[in-house]
């Protein structure tokens, strides 16, 4: 399958995959300003039908009858060879067949530091007749780590490159959006999972950060890698992760503790200038018990 993308706005939405079509999707997508508010403050962010981290894109493995063609140069990879931006009030439509890329990948914008905001998941499910390589899981959860700017974003880069100057560090991470429990005025969002105990489910996890190599964990709990960058791997048994800036895994998690509510959280690895709070969400058991008062935090490196 394929998707046809109506790009209405001023920006060029980058995606990073080949494709293999038989049928066609088509997506209409508004690129537009809309007020969220974070960190007790609010701001217009740019936004795509005026979600900030909640658009998806579910796709299959496109089958072996369709017809293979190259990447596209020009509305594909790095900078110095996308398309020019889309013109406010213009539009850009853009075909995109999935071939070989199987597991998590992530569409964004491309232009200065529009991606900031300008993000989300591609979630390649493997082609129909076909299953994972390891046992099904019971659930899946997108995981995108991304940076929140009180200023503008856009500001904040071209004020860097005019002096020279590192750009200025983030105000806070999110998970899926929400900065968590640690940060000012950003704990009743805070983004939760819900897990049955004995079960296993796979996160999705993309590192949307704008510089930051990340470190991320959930209490109590061992991780298992299986995937990364729309490929699957042999499994790397681990309980925490390092993930850089634009990369996925696939990361599978047994809910086999007390049930209870465990914190899921990333800082950054390190940097002459870095933010160095934690973002947090809540991986949190069903049935009866007695909530903690405070979660169980984990150690991270």
């Amino acid at each position: 399958m394929s998707f046809k993308l109506e790009i209405l706005g001023f920006l060029l939405l980058n995606f990073f995959v080949l494709s293999m079509a038989q049928s066609l999707r088509t997506v209409n997508w508004v690129l537009e300003e809309t007020n969220y508010t974070r960190l007790c403050s609010s701001k217009k962010i740019l936004t795509v039908n005026g979600l900030f981290q909640d658009l998806l894109l579910h796709v299959h493995k496109g089958d072996r009858h369709g017809v293979k063609q190259p990447r596209n140069p020009w509305s594909d990879g790095p900078e110095y060879i996308t398309q020019c931006p889309i013109k406010p009030g213009a539009n850009f439509s853009y075909e995109i067949i999935f071939s070989t890329e199987e597991g998590t990948l992530w569409w964004h914008a491309h232009s200065d530091w529009s991606r900031a905001t300008v993000h989300g998941p591609i979630i390649v499910y493997p082609a129909n007749g076909t299953t994972y390589p390891y046992s099904k899981p019971s659930e899946e959860f997108p995981i995108v780590l991304a940076s929140w700017f009180k200023g503008d974003v856009m500001e904040l880069i071209q004020s860097a490159l005019e002096s020279g100057a590192e750009p200025n560090q983030s105000d806070a991470f999110t998970i899926n959006g929400q900065p968590g429990d640690l940060y000012n005025c950003s704990k009743p969002g805070t983004f939760k999972i819900m897990v049955d105990y004995g079960k296993t489910y796979l996160l999705r996890i993309i590192n949307a950060i704008m510089n930051e190599e990340m470190f991320f964990k959930v209490a109590e709990h061992n991780l298992t890698v299986v995937g990364m960058d729309g490929a699957y791997i042999k499994p790397i048994y681990t309980d925490y992760i390092m993930i850089t800036p634009g990369q996925t895994m696939d990361v599978l998690i047994t809910a086999n503790q007390s049930p209870s509510e465990y914190y899921m959280a990333a800082r950054a690895y390190a940097g002459l200038q870095y933010d160095n709070t934690t973002t947090t969400a809540i991986d949190q058991y069903s049935g009866n018990y007695t909530a903690p008062s405070t979660p169980a935090f984990p150690i991270l490196p």
